[in-house]
């Protein structure tokens, strides 16, 4: 089986380029020029084993909004593409991770309806130069490209970066369960397609 896609998107405001292989070695190449996020995106493939190549132009001289969205939108729309028809794969994944004092309940559906339940205080707006709202941008960018239903529940936790840290580990956790392969499953819905 070879779940490889690329995407891009070409704006005025950014320019980004992915290719994402859902069953690769969790390396994660270039950057999006945006240090905490890049850290973030590192270990999201890392603990998910997926692998991803990216090239990436954002205006950041503005902020990091539109480049943080948009990858959002790219990253969601290339694993949509990469899963295919879905047949055969678990569909659903949840976790509870502990990130140091922080602890982060999330689970997952790639049955199509995209949805995003966001219940996490981040105390901190700024870490480093990033704005730490932009998570819930990326993540609702992602969740709706990618057709996946996502709920992400902080449990406990007071560092900024911890919590988001166990976000971002948490949902490659997570999705590494939902797009494992069992061929028994078929298409793993009634309606007979997802």
């Amino acid at each position: 089986m070879n779940r490889i896609a690329k995407k891009e998107r070409f704006t005025k405001e950014t320019k980004i380029s992915l290719e994402l292989s859902i069953d690769g070695e969790g390396v994660c190449q270039g950057n999006t020029g945006i240090g905490f996020f890049d850290h973030m995106l590192d270990l999201f493939i890392k603990h998910s084993n997926m692998s991803l190549k990216m090239n990436v132009e954002g205006d950041l001289q503005v902020d990091a909004h539109h480049t943080v969205e948009d990858f959002g939108i790219v990253l969601g729309e290339t694993l949509k593409e990469a899963l295919g028809d879905k047949k055969g794969i678990e569909r659903y994944g949840s976790i509870i991770l502990p990130m140091d004092e922080v602890l982060i309940m999330l689970a997952l559906d790639l049955g199509g309806r995209p949805f995003l339940v966001f219940d996490v205080e981040l105390p901190y707006e700024i870490i480093g130069n990033f704005e730490t709202e932009l998570i819930e941008e990326f993540l609702r960018a992602f969740t709706m490209s990618s057709g996946m239903n996502l709920h992400v529940k902080q449990l406990s936790g007071k560092n900024t970066h911890h919590i988001i840290e166990g976000v971002f580990k948490a949902l490659a956790r997570a999705l590494k369960q939902a797009v494992k392969v069992d061929m028994r499953n078929g298409i793993p819905s009634t309606k007979g397609s997802i």
